[in-house]
């Protein structure tokens, strides 16, 4: 009777052992799929549904464990937002967290990571203070930040002459992050170019008269090369302002990178030139010819700005498991310091320091004949990561 028992005991261990081992890796993804920033947010879980896919070669499983992802919408709220990510832990227990689209709402989901003892990467959200002053040691990202926008739009400038630039930017932290983070890029890799004028507007501007004539103000006397550099979200401004016809006073635009549908204007105004996270045809690596292709077969477009980011983020997930062995946060942490791991847009390396992406950006000039709504731009450089020393911001 007493072997009985401690054979059916032990047979007992083991069948609660496997069915551990076999428990689902649970993946929470927020994003704010409800406001301005929807676009972004369907992007974000198309190219992170799809990199699990691509990683998993279908089987949506790793190391023996099914894979589930919980997709919560925070509706940009940063309350919302950090309830979720609350839920998410607590509630759902899962093992790893990414999101989200909102900065604001990214930001008010650090701590509760730091509470719960849990990883959130971060994507695709850009505000510096993420991977800066408001950092802790469960936060990785995979997003560029604006201080790796800033450095693109840097290189993006030409080195040699005089070149003074004026900002257009939105009234938030996104827009005055980007600004400041511009204004130390180029006095790191363009000391040639300086920012003689920063005008600021709300979120939701749609007359830009009055900011116009104050940068042109600012700009028309001014020698050497002039530029007004837009760092906007959302429905960019772009027609707006040359629709004031800014080259009379030989006055260019040098825009950010945005998504697809927001970039349809520029190939109204071919050999503009800029800097941009991902485009499409850009990089040349496997797994970017993969999403092209299937992104193209299943949405009739190719992937956009923050599929890639999805993406990326699906990488660091299954990369960071398998070196880890598991879903210890600990082990997972361990193991994502210093961890390169591929994307569409090529390597990407999470910095010991900070936990942010190091990441390759892409100089960009506006096709004069490009075939399609889709084929706006072509490249220039790619400003490898090299080019761009980001500063290391955060407390540790």
């Amino acid at each position: 009777m007493r072997l009985t028992l401690t054979i059916a005991a032990a047979t007992a261990g083991m069948v609660l052992a496997s069915a551990a081992f076999a428990q689902d890796i649970k993946i929470a993804l927020i994003a704010g799929k409800t406001g301005p920033l929807e676009a972004y947010a369907k992007q974000t879980e198309a190219g992170f549904m799809m990199g699990l896919e691509y990683l998993t070669k279908g089987s949506m499983s790793l190391n023996g464990r099914k894979i589930s992802v919980l997709v919560k919408d925070d509706q940009l709220k940063a309350d919302l937002a950090k309830t979720l990510l609350e839920q998410a832990y607590n509630d759902d227990n899962v093992d790893i967290a990414v999101g989200t689209t909102s900065s604001a709402a990214a930001l008010a989901m650090l701590p509760v990571a730091e509470e719960n003892g849990k990883v959130l990467i971060v994507e695709p959200a850009v505000a510096d203070a993420i991977t800066g002053d408001k950092w802790n040691r469960f936060i990785f990202r995979t997003a560029r930040n604006s201080t790796q926008d800033a450095y693109g739009a840097a290189a993006a400038i030409p080195a040699s002459g005089e070149v003074s630039i004026a900002t257009l930017a939105q009234d938030y932290a996104f827009g005055r992050d980007g600004v400041a983070a511009l204004k130390s890029a180029l006095a790191e890799i363009r000391p040639n170019a300086k920012v003689v004028f920063e005008e600021y507007a709300p979120q939701n501007a749609t007359d830009f008269t009055a900011s116009a004539q104050r940068i042109f103000d600012a700009l028309k006397d001014k020698p050497g090369r002039k530029i007004i550099n837009i760092i906007w979200a959302g429905q960019h401004p772009l027609p707006k302002i040359a629709d004031l016809k800014p080259e009379r006073f030989d006055i260019e635009i040098a825009p950010g990178g945005n998504i697809l549908p927001a970039m349809q204007i520029y190939k109204n105004y071919p050999g503009m030139e800029g800097a941009i996270y991902y485009y499409w045809n850009f990089p040349k690596n496997a797994m970017n010819d993969w999403l092209v292709a299937e992104h193209q077969k299943r949405y009739n477009s190719p992937p956009d700005f923050f599929t890639a980011g999805g993406f990326a983020a699906a990488s660091a997930v299954v990369t960071a498991i398998q070196n880890a062995g598991g879903t210890d946060t600990e082990k997972l942490i361990a193991a994502m310091e210093g961890m390169s791991f591929e994307t569409p847009k090529g390597t990407m390396t999470f910095r010991k320091e900070d936990h942010q992406a190091l990441q390759a950006m892409y100089h960009f000039k506006v096709k004069a004949d490009g075939k399609d709504s889709n084929d706006l731009l072509e490249l220039v450089d790619t400003i490898s990561v090299d080019k761009m020393p980001i500063p290391v911001r955060n407390k540790r």
